[in-house]
C-alpha cells in the first residue's frame, strides 16, 4: 500500500462522523446542480460508479434514486455509514486506481471531490482507465482540485490527509488525453466552514 493511500484511508476512518457534519455545513456545494446536468443525460437504471462515494450523502443517495449505482470508497468506516444511509446501492471498498471492471461496463462514472486525494502523478492513468469503463457515449462528472496542491495537510478534521491536484489546464489535457470531450468546465468556489475553496467542474463524454 502506498504511502499516499495509508494516510487517505487511516484518515477517513477516523474522521468519518465528523466529515459527515463538517460537509453538512458547507455553503454554495453546487453537486445538486452538477448531478442535474449529469441524470438529465441518463436513463432509469443506468448503471453509474461512484469513485470515493464516502458516507453515501447526498450524492450516491441522488445516483440511486434512479440508477443502478456501485460507490467504491478506501474506507471501511465511510462505506459503514454508507450502507446504512443508501440501503438502494451497492457498495465496495477499493482503491479507485487498482479497481478492474470490463470495458464498458458503466453510463457514467462519477467522482465528487475524491480524485484530489490520488496521487497527481496517476490522474492521466485514472482517466483513461475511467475512459474504458465507460461505455462509448458514456459520462464522466468530478470536482477535481485546481490548486497544484501535492502533500500531506496535518490537521485535517484532526487528521492527517493526503491531497493533490492539477491547474485546470492540465485537468483538461490529461482528460482530453483520455478521450473526453468536455460538455461542462467550471471552476466553482463554495464556502467550506473554514472558508472559501474552488474546485474544477467537469462532465465529459466519452
Amino acid at each position: 500500500m502506498s504511502e499516499a493511500r495509508r494516510i487517505v484511508e487511516s484518515g477517513y476512518d477516523s474522521v468519518a462522523e465528523r466529515y459527515l457534519e463538517w460537509s453538512a455545513r458547507i455553503a454554495d456545494d453546487p453537486r445538486s446542480r452538477f448531478l442535474g446536468e449529469l441524470t438529465g443525460r441518463l436513463g432509469d437504471g443506468a448503471r453509474v460508479l461512484d469513485l470515493g462515494c464516502g458516507a453515501g450523502v447526498p450524492s450516491t443517495a441522488a445516483l440511486a434514486g434512479r440508477h443502478d449505482v456501485l460507490g467504491v470508497d478506501l474506507s471501511a468506516a465511510q462505506l459503514d455509514l454508507a450502507r446504512r444511509n443508501v440501503p438502494g446501492a451497492r457498495f465496495e471498498r477499493g482503491d479507485m486506481t487498482a479497481l478492474s471492471f470490463p470495458d464498458g461496463s458503466f453510463a457514467a462514472v462519477t467522482a465528487f471531490y475524491s480524485v484530489l486525494h490520488v496521487p497527481r502523478e496517476d490522474h492521466g492513468a485514472l482517466f483513461a482507465r475511467i475512459a474504458a469503463w465507460l461505455r462509448p457515449g458514456g459520462w464522466f462528472l468530478a470536482a477535481l482540485g485546481c490548486s497544484e496542491a501535492n502533500g500531506v495537510e496535518a490537521g485535517w478534521l484532526g487528521a492527517p490527509m493526503f491531497f493533490s491536484s492539477h491547474a485546470p489546464a492540465e485537468n483538461r489535457r490529461l482528460l482530453a488525453t483520455a478521450g473526453f470531450t468536455l460538455e461542462v468546465d467550471e471552476l466553482v468556489t463554495m464556502r467550506e466552514p473554514e472558508g472559501p475553496a474552488t474546485f474544477h467542474w467537469v462532465l465529459g463524454r466519452r
